[in-house]
């Protein structure tokens, strides 16, 4: 047995606290650590300071009465996530030293179930750091989560800057991230390099060392980088998946055990640019006021097997991510770009939904298939909308378009939740700059397309529970009464009701809006009613979908880039029998649900959720980049704007007609006390009364475009716009980037210490 090493006195470092506590004959507390070391006074409680710390970082099991590690794994540690297999998350620690001994062990994360009552806590993911209590069970690690921790690189992306001394700055590229970190390593970065970096200590101070350089900040495409590196979106596939995923390609499709349904003019309408083709619909006249309609759904399920390498990246990613100038995908391109995808003129494997749409539009039958299907056209969106225009579309069209009609009759009877909110489209030249930005146009084509994957997506759900069959729904649940109060009080100010007492429907809030005539008022309510909305997820358990005032919905119609409708798929061939074995020992033979999908299901749907919010901050911020970037070189100009949101420190604009919310700083609004209204969602001058309220339009002057964070500064054409803080600012900076004197205002409760009065002391109108 090693002999204890022997120990200085005077205050020890945690390795010391360490390797004292690993050779003590008895359990080791604060007592027996001082003692040992010859600690008195003030160096006692830096001890229990040091302490504290290193049982945050899981060094040390924390408990009052002793400190202890275990064989290898402490006790209570920080662990990594490091993978998910068949839905399991599997850790490591976070602090494992490289130099020791053998690989890392790996612990399987049990997750805490969550409180009646409690909402639960976003799932966890790869990349995620927790503290967990650990234990050794017979068959290998547990972890049980106590808190998710922060990301070590949180926040510590950023551009290398140096200063007039020397000295090596992280800028920040997150907009919510204010100040500039010194750098301690650059690790071969020069300036002007877009790097990742992680913190070196616990304190700011200590400063941050560079372990990826990504290159140019504003280089063509690296807006996307910057998102991808930032929320860690995995964008390089693993050998072994680039290995198998041709294996899988070359499955051969037999005409045998496949629907033939070659000879249908079946056509994928979608988006200009579009590379993956997940869906394709067909429908003809029934002779009886009704259509028989086909939405055929590319057959990923008989590529993509489960337990296979192309299956646990796939769980893994939980969607493909779009950007304006690449597309992250869920598979590789030879799958989701070609084999599984729905081309024109090409044999296709397809999961074929039949459905049987009667003389009011609604769903009388439906029925799953394997099929096999050649793919008549690919058409984009704008095309198909200028052909039926025409007013001579060709017949496969016309059908189409009559079949909607009756769809879109009962949808209207159903009365889902009608928000017609614009949405930005960033256009880009062939060296990738910007060339256009603007509002996407909303054509019945669109509509067309939707209600079609809306009948599919019931139908499938509907399809499942009659064989009592596992099901992933999309989930929408109805606001909470929080969010109504809110709302309601907010309508208040407008001299609008909202009842309580009656059942909330989604069809409350379309009568709400029809009610209202003026377009910005309108345009005004319906971003209230928006923020309302709870947020949609997948789940094994059914809770309806509000927005689309449905009983029983789930994902099916896009498989090549959501995992979700992957499960769908799955469940179906194990419902309806459709299994088709891969041969022997090419890839896993069946296309169905494994038992670790049935068991895991509902993991997995936390874990698809959270890779579908991942995806969406990820696709916002780099929009917010793009339009940034766009807008860099018109600071100074005055816009019309919008008022979208109302906080104590100001308030948030966009530009009519372009998009890209900026803030407008109190600072820059004079020198009068700003009372915060928060049920109206208004700053109010108390001296003058001048209102700035949450849909209020107004001319104002950009005064910031920062394409590296994608955030937008205003302010009122008149007002200084050297008043607003410079972001990045570096934690010992007497003046601004240029020398001179930074002018920040001073923000503090009113003469009276009403919450929400907030006073500015600075520069008189």
């Amino acid at each position: 047995m090693p002999k204890p090493p022997k120990l200085p006195q005077g205050m020890p470092t945690p390795q010391q606290v360490i390797d004292f506590i690993q050779f003590s004959d008895i359990p080791a507390g604060k007592r027996e650590i001082a003692k040992a070391f010859g600690l008195k006074g003030q160096e006692k409680i830096k001890l229990k300071a040091l302490l504290k710390d290193m049982a945050e970082d899981g060094l040390i099991d924390g408990k009052k009465s002793a400190f202890h590690r275990m064989g290898g794994v402490p006790k209570v540690t920080t662990l990594k996530i490091v993978d998910i297999d068949d839905g399991e998350l599997i850790a490591e620690p976070d602090n494992w030293d490289p130099e020791a001994p053998g690989k890392p062990p790996r612990l399987t994360i049990r997750e805490p179930r969550p409180k009646p009552g409690v909402k639960r806590p976003p799932a966890l993911k790869r990349g995620d750091r927790v503290l967990a209590r650990t234990e050794e069970t017979e068959t290998g690690w547990r972890a049980h989560v106590m808190k998710k921790l922060p990301s070590r690189t949180e926040g510590l992306m950023g551009v290398v800057e140096i200063d007039k001394t020397g000295k090596a700055w992280l800028a920040p590229v997150d907009k919510r991230v204010r100040q500039s970190a010194p750098i301690a390593d650059v690790g071969g970065a020069e300036a002007g390099q877009l790097v990742i970096a992680e913190r070196v200590g616990r304190s700011d101070r200590a400063g941050v060392k560079v372990i990826e350089v990504i290159g140019d900040p504003l280089a063509p495409r690296s807006f996307s980088l910057i998102a991808i590196a930032k929320h860690g979106i995995p964008n390089v596939f693993p050998e072994e998946v680039l290995e198998e995923a041709p294996r899988s390609a070359k499955l051969k499709l037999s005409e045998k055990t496949r629907e033939d349904l070659r000879h249908l003019p079946i056509v994928a309408i979608d988006p200009a640019d579009a590379r993956d083709h997940d869906d394709a619909i067909w429908a003809e006249p029934d002779g009886q006021g009704g259509f028989n309609a086909l939405v055929a759904i590319a057959d990923v399920s008989f590529y993509v097997r489960p337990g296979s390498a192309l299956d646990r990246e796939a769980r893994k990613r939980g969607n493909s991510v779009y950007f304006p100038d690449r597309v992250v995908p869920m598979l590789p391109e030879i799958l989701s770009a070609d084999v599984c995808s729905l081309k024109e003129g090409e044999d296709r494997a397809a999961m074929a939904c039949h459905l049987h749409i009667n003389a009011d539009g609604k769903v009388s039958s439906f029925r799953f298939t394997r099929a096999l299907v050649r793919i008549a056209h690919n058409i984009a969106y704008e095309d198909a909308q200028k052909a039926v225009d025409s007013g001579n579309p060709p017949e496969y069209l016309a059908n189409l378009w009559e079949a909607w009609r009756a769809l879109a009759a009962a949808r209207q009877a159903r009365d889902p939740l009608e928000l017609e909110l614009p949405e930005r489209r960033v256009v880009l030249n062939e060296k990738g700059q910007i060339a256009e930005i603007a509002i996407r146009e909303r054509l019945d084509a669109h509509r067309v397309v939707e209600d079609f994957m809306i009948a599919a997506n019931v139908a499938a759900a509907k399809a499942l529970e009659a064989k009592t069959a596992p099901v992933v729904y999309r989930i929408h649940e109805p606001p909470s009464r929080e969010k109504l109060i809110a709302l309601r009080d907010y309508l208040a100010t407008m001299g609008k009701k909202l009842a309580l007492g009656q059942v909330v429907t989604p069809g409350l809030f379309n009568r709400m809006l029809k009610d209202v005539t003026d377009e910005a008022e309108k345009a005004l309510v319906m971003e209230a009613v928006l923020r309302s909305q709870t947020q949609a997820y997948y789940g094994p358990a059914n809770a309806g979908h509000f927005g689309l005032s449905l009983g029983s919905y789930a994902h099916f119609t896009s498989p090549i880039r959501r995992y979700s409708d992957l499960l769908v798929h799955r469940a179906l061939v194990d419902a309806y029998k459709l299994e088709q074995p891969a041969p022997p020992g090419s890839i896993p033979a069946t296309s169905g649900l494994s038992d670790r999908d049935r068991a895991s299901l509902q993991q997995v749907s936390d874990a698809i959720s959270q890779t579908e919010r991942r995806a969406m901050e990820a696709e916002r911020d780099t929009i917010d980049r793009y339009v940034a970037a766009w807008l860099s070189a018109r600071v100074g100009e005055v816009f019309d704007t919008r008022i979208t949101g109302v906080q104590a420190f100001g308030f948030f604009a966009t530009i009519v007609g372009l998009g890209g919310d900026g803030l407008v700083p109190i600072s820059t609004l004079g020198g009068e006390y700003f009372r915060h209204d928060e049920a109206a969602q208004a700053l109010v001058g108390s001296d003058s009364g001048t209102t700035y309220a949450s849909g209020d339009r107004l001319k104002l002057k950009l005064a910031e475009a920062n394409p590296l964070t994608g955030a937008l500064k205003f302010v009122l054409p008149d007002a200084d716009a050297s008043r607003i803080e410079t972001r990045g600012a570096r934690p010992d900076d007497r003046g601004s980037r240029s020398g001179g004197p930074r002018k920040a205002g001073k923000f503090m409760v009113g003469q009276r210490g009403r919450p929400g009065n907030i006073r500015h002391q600075g520069r008189k109108k």
